[in-house]
Formats: structure tokens, sequence, C-alpha cells
């Protein structure tokens, strides 16, 4: 018989939280998500999280011309600096965040050129300057700029929640070790649904 680990209790406090949605730029998405459902859950998960006050931050990946970010001992990024077709996969509309997420008008928006949200970027300026503790995050892929921010975040402290069904892999098996496995160590992993419940009714612990 096999047991059902039941979901996590989850209170979140809108008044030092932020959500973080990462990399979902247009072309990023074409490749990685077939889900027709997948960008709509995203944009519902961000429309309750602003509904409940949380700061809501879009981080998306550039580069500048010739991309000087890129050391040739980076396997990843030295592979797009000698790609000018790859470099173009980051710009424009296809580097653009996705139009269906709905950006709103006090959204923050960071730019990386790295995996994780925070190397060389003014991420953690603004979530001092706005007192944030707990950070809520999604993104493509898991493997990539979920896994490599939810250990960075971790090292600094911040209360982590991953939303899993709007992350996403081109390794369905990898997808699933990271957030039933190695994510839960650093983080309490949950759905949409369960996330826009707890954010609905703040002064109580809800579990689905």
């Amino acid at each position: 018989m096999t047991m059902t680990t039941p979901a996590p209790a989850l209170k979140v406090d809108a008044s030092d939280a932020a959500i973080l949605s990462m990399d979902l730029q247009l072309g990023i998405v074409s490749v990685y998500v077939k889900d027709e459902s997948f960008i709509p859950r995203a944009a519902r998960t961000l429309q309750a999280a602003r509904t409940a006050g949380l700061a809501v931050v879009h981080v998306k990946v550039g580069f500048r011309p010739r991309v000087p970010e890129a050391n040739p001992r980076n396997m990843f990024l030295s592979t797009i600096k000698a790609s000018p077709p790859h470099q173009q996969f980051f710009q424009g509309a296809s580097g653009a965040i996705h139009p269906d997420l709905g950006v709103g008008e006090h959204d923050l928006i960071v730019t990386k050129s790295r995996v994780s949200a925070f190397t060389g970027t003014d991420l953690e300026v603004l979530l001092r300057a706005n007192d944030v503790r707990t950070l809520v995050l999604f993104g493509i892929a898991t493997s990539g700029v979920v896994l490599s921010t939810v250990l960075d975040a971790a090292d600094r402290d911040y209360r982590l929640i991953v939303v899993k069904d709007c992350c996403a892999d081109l390794d369905a098996d990898l997808h699933d070790t990271l957030v039933d496995k190695v994510f839960p160590r650093q983080a309490t992993v949950v759905s949409a649904d369960h996330f826009a419940r707890a954010i609905s009714l703040p002064d109580e612990p809800v579990t689905l």
C-alpha cells in the first residue's frame, strides 16, 4: 500500500513576503512548457499574491551585446556567448516576460545573467529594502533557476515556499525528484491551489 504524505500546513504573512516568478520568458516557456494550463495557473498565482499584498518580482535572463558576462570556464554561458542565434533567444519578444502573466503596475523586474536570481543582481537589495523574510518562488527550469535560487536563498536565511506546479523542466523525473525530495529540505513545497488558499486565509494555517 502506498502512503500519501499530507500537504503541509501553510501560513503566509503578506507583510514580510514576496513572490518570485523566474525566467518565465516567452521563448523559454515555448521550449519547456507543453501543458496549456501552466501559464494561466502561474498568472492566477501571481494575481492571488498581488491581491493578498505580497510584493511581486519577475526575474528574467538578459545579456549585454556579445555576452561579456560569460567566462570560457562557464559551460552554459560560454555556449551562449559563442552562438548569436542563442543570444537572440533572450532578446526582443522571445526574451520578454510572457505576456499572459500580466505584469502589474507595481511589480518589480530583475534581470540576471547567471542561473541564481541572486548572483550579480540587486534582488537582495530590493528584498531587504522591503523587509522581506519569506520568499515564494517558482519558474523554469526546476533544475536551473529554481534549484539555484532555493539553495542560495536558504543560505541567506529566507523562509522559502516553492509552488511546485508552477515549475517546469524538460526532464520530468528530475523535476519530480527535486520537488519531492530535494526542495523539502530547504522549503515548504505546495501546489498553486494550496498557496492561494493559504494567502486568502492569512490568520489561520491551511492544510489541503
